[in-house]
């Protein structure tokens, strides 16, 4: 045991010393990127400076306060106001027109097929008014059967609310409803009414298809003045000349007479 712990202790005797470590020399950072520090101070005051700039409301170099950024929220408040107000109108202002054009097509959008079915509705008005006694003991089931499809016709129409215009003799002559064919003096109508209808007329929902075509009176003439005798006569006692009946010239002598 003695031996081994000499052995021991003249090997660490003989390991020869560790040399010392050398201070580490850390370089400063200026010194290894130059003016450093300078281009950091430039960059956070330009940064201040765009930071500044960005919010500002009004002109370079004013003072932002508290009540400016109040009235420019203000202002904006009451512009996106305006607009939500002007949207809204014009929203309702479409829904109305869409409204009332729904109920135009509704009313008159057979007004094309209407006007058509006109000139089947006066043939079949002609053909009536033309029969008489005689004829329809001949054919009243024909006739008759022409009565029932213009009935039909009329009951189509009234569905879609066209009606018959036809004015009454003696009705006022109105120049939205009816059309003047021509005047003619009668004896007895008042000037302006209606004396005679041509063709009946169509409305479809209040408005106009077509008009009533008639005769309107107009007044009566006025008379002639009579000739005025009483100055012939005296005329006839101051020159002793007798003058025709109806001629203002003096009637011939008969012979013999100065």
């Amino acid at each position: 045991m003695s031996d081994k712990n000499v052995d021991k202790a003249g090997v660490e005797e003989a390991a020869p010393e560790a040399p010392a470590e050398a201070p580490v020399n850390i370089p400063n950072i200026e010194e290894l990127i130059p003016g450093l520090a300078e281009e950091i101070e430039a960059a956070v005051a330009e940064a201040a400076a765009l930071e500044a700039e960005a919010s500002e409301p009004g002109a370079a170099g004013a003072t932002v306060t508290p009540a400016g950024v109040i009235a420019q929220l203000e202002a904006d408040c009451f512009e996106l106001k305006d607009k939500l107000l002007r949207a809204l109108a014009e929203s309702q202002n479409i829904r109305r027109r869409a409204e009332r054009d729904r109920k135009d097509a509704e009313a008159y959008g057979g007004t094309r097929l209407a006007r058509d079915l006109l000139a089947v509705h006066d043939n079949l008005d002609r053909a009536l008014s033309h029969v008489d006694d005689p004829l329809r003991e001949q054919a009243e089931s024909f006739i008759e059967g022409v009565e029932l499809t213009q009935r039909e016709l009329l009951n189509a129409f009234a569905k879609h609310k066209i009606e018959k215009v036809s004015p009454a003799s003696g009705e006022k002559f109105d120049p939205n409803r009816h059309q003047a064919m021509f005047e003619a003096p009668i004896p007895g109508a008042q000037p302006g009414t209606v004396i005679e209808v041509m063709q009946a007329g169509f409305t479809i929902a209040d408005r106009l298809l077509r008009p009533a075509m008639v005769g309107v009176a107009r007044a009566m003439p006025e008379p002639e003045p009579e000739p005025n005798t009483e100055a012939n006569t005296e005329a006839e006692s101051s020159t002793g000349e007798t003058t025709e009946p109806g001629t203002t010239e003096p009637a011939p002598k008969e012979n013999g007479a100065e």
